[in-house]
């Protein structure tokens, strides 16, 4: 274990075992308690104000709102007087004083949300894809109007869903056809947009009706042309269905045209589901403790529900999942924020933290569901609203499978042609993430290489970790002796269970390096890797289960099936000092 200087550097300083102890019980939010010291005073005060906004609410306004679907409006007004989203979203050269566009800071206000409610988080999220093609577009006149937006408290969306078509942006029935005067008109529809009832600007694509090239223009939701049909969904959200009639459009409301559209919209689709993940982190948190509070003060046949082994190992495989989560997540920010031309390994680590920290996600729920069974179905439980929409998060951005696509390119070049990049700290100073919006073309992406995950791996000695070394060995002889097919390769299904054996292994990579950097206790971590190893042996098990598996992959896949290390006493240690002491250290205010 190491200490952190201020540079946040590593030294070769021990920690003491009572320091060990703080790093790992201060992972976890607790937003009472937290103190958010790597934040800015600025950034800290306004943090801790939303976290107040919240509290202050209470519990049973809460739930209330959310189960009578009433618009946040307090929670938008409260961000136009504290400037909340003008502060955080704004990039430095477009605003003043402390705003800037710093992965670090949001990621703290991701969590914040979805802690206290999806809603909140989902306004606040398609902001920032609807300002993604904004800040990413060569039209000044547009990014001084959309600071100046910010500051008066608007709200945005994005315009790219459609309802035949879904995300598939190669069919969009969105037209923009020109004039004699050389201005145009939009027709067409767009589905499933948020904040769409009321965002200032709508970034919207579509593509010239006369070239079919793909432009992308912002359309304000009050304009007599923007015909706001419904809201699609049962929610406290309004996620939309609009379109536009012959709405006029000028050369100063389109923001990119051809190539650079079709990358703008990716690439703010990269800044947008990296937080995905952090909201599913800030639900699971809340929800733990909720759960734990109500176990650890229950007695049923004359023991407390935590005093049964069975729920003792639910809610420490919930933790050990919900740690993990937060370890992948914030190292990411590291690789997010340390991004370039020549860079560009955050194109494999968000979509994980979109894809496979919101998919644990839902693990934690339900694991923790088991225990606290019917309660988590009362209405006066943010465990009711948590159950809920934990399940959003996985569909949104492009689904599990989507992103699984995207993350296999990247595979051969991981196991097989590392890269060498100088080390990488943590990344908390408080600058601007410039190349976010700067990101260029979204092509070759197979090409991008990685720095070589064995390092951090050989330099950890514990027993589950070793023995997940073992399974990533025989991972990597699957694809050299057990090489998939052509007609394997064409079997998504194939694909998906190889695809989370790899994912499990990237999982890890940054898991280890961020225990390594934040100082977190080994118990937690060989806990961490005992999970790892059963859902690696589970998926290696379903791809041997294949009816296409040639018997070669079914030898190995039958050898990585492992089991983990048993360790009562590590179990123990982790079920006393980290997952049964979090009893009764939160509740929020009713």
């Amino acid at each position: 274990m190491m200490f952190l200087n201020r540079d946040d550097k590593a030294v070769d300083t021990p920690m003491s075992q009572e320091q060990v102890i703080k790093a790992t019980r201060n992972l976890l939010l607790n937003p009472k308690t937290e103190t958010y010291q790597h934040l800015d005073a600025g950034s800290r005060e306004l943090v801790k104000k939303t976290i107040g906004f919240f509290e202050n609410k209470g519990k049973e306004r809460l739930l209330e709102d959310d189960h009578d679907r009433v618009w946040y409006a307090d929670f938008l007004e409260f961000s136009k007087e504290e400037k909340l989203f003008a502060t955080f979203l704004t990039p430095a050269q477009y605003g003043t004083g402390n705003d800037r566009w710093d992965t670090s800071r949001n990621c703290a206000i991701n969590e914040v949300l979805g802690f206290y409610g999806l809603s909140y988080w989902y306004t606040w999220q398609v902001t920032i894809l609807g300002l993604g093609p904004i800040w990413m577009s060569t039209n000044e006149e547009i990014k001084i109007k959309t600071a100046k937006l910010l500051k008066d408290g608007e709200i945005f969306a994005f315009g790219l869903s459609e309802k035949e078509h879904g995300a598939d942006i190669y069919a969009s029935d969105m037209d923009l056809t020109p004039q004699e005067d050389g201005s145009y008109t939009a027709s067409g529809s767009k589905y499933y947009i948020g904040n769409a009832n009321e965002a200032a600007l709508v970034s919207t694509f579509g593509k010239f009706s006369d070239s079919g090239e793909y432009v992308f223009f912002a359309v304000n939701s009050q304009h007599e042309n923007y015909e706001l049909v419904k809201n699609v969904i049962n929610s406290q959200n309004y996620v939309a269905e609009y379109t536009l009639n012959e709405y006029p459009i000028t050369k100063k409301d389109i923001l990119a045209e051809g190539r650079d559209a079709w990358d703008m919209a990716l690439n703010t689709v990269n800044v947008g589901k990296f937080n995905l993940g952090w909201a599913s982190i800030g639900i699971s948190t809340h929800a733990y403790y909720e759960a734990l509070n109500h176990a650890a003060n229950r007695r049923l046949f004359d023991h407390y529900v935590t005093d049964f082994i069975h729920v003792q190992q639910l809610f420490v495989d919930a933790y050990a999942r919900l740690a993990a989560m937060k370890l992948f997540a914030l190292r990411a920010i590291d690789y997010v924020r340390s991004a370039g031309p020549d860079d560009r390994r955050y194109l494999l680590f968000t979509p994980m933290v979109k894809m496979k920290v919101t998919t644990q996600g839902e693990d934690v729920i339900n694991a923790l569901w088991d225990v606290i069974a019917a309660k988590g179905f009362e209405k006066d439980m943010y465990f009711e609203m948590a159950a809920r929409d934990i399940r959003a998060l996985p569909k949104l951005e492009g689904t599990v499978h989507v992103n699984m696509a995207l993350i296999i390119k990247f595979m051969a070049n991981y196991f097989f042609k590392p890269g060498k990049y100088e080390e990488t700290g943590r990344r908390i100073a408080a600058e601007n993430d410039d190349f976010l919006f700067n990101q260029g073309a979204t092509k070759g992406l197979g090409k991008t290489r990685f720095h070589d995950y064995q390092k951090i791996y050989n330099s950890v000695n514990l027993p589950n970790v070793n023995i997940f070394k073992k399974q990533i060995r025989l991972l990597k002889i699957f694809l050299v002796a057990g090489k998939p097919n052509k007609e394997q390769i064409k079997d998504f299904d194939f694909l998906l269970n190889l695809g989370e054996l790899f994912t499990l292994v990237v999982y890890g990579q940054l898991i280890l390096e961020n225990a390594k950097l934040l100082g977190i206790d080994d118990c937690v971590i060989d806990q961490i890797f005992d999970v790892m190893i059963r859902d690696f042996s589970k998926y290696a098990l379903q791809l041997y289960t294949k009816g296409s598996a040639t018997f070669i992959q079914q030898k190995i896949c039958n050898r990585m099936v492992k089991r983990p290390v048993v360790d009562k006493s590590r179990f123990n240690a982790v079920w006393e000092t980290y997952v049964y002491s979090m009893n009764g250290q939160y509740e929020m205010n009713s």
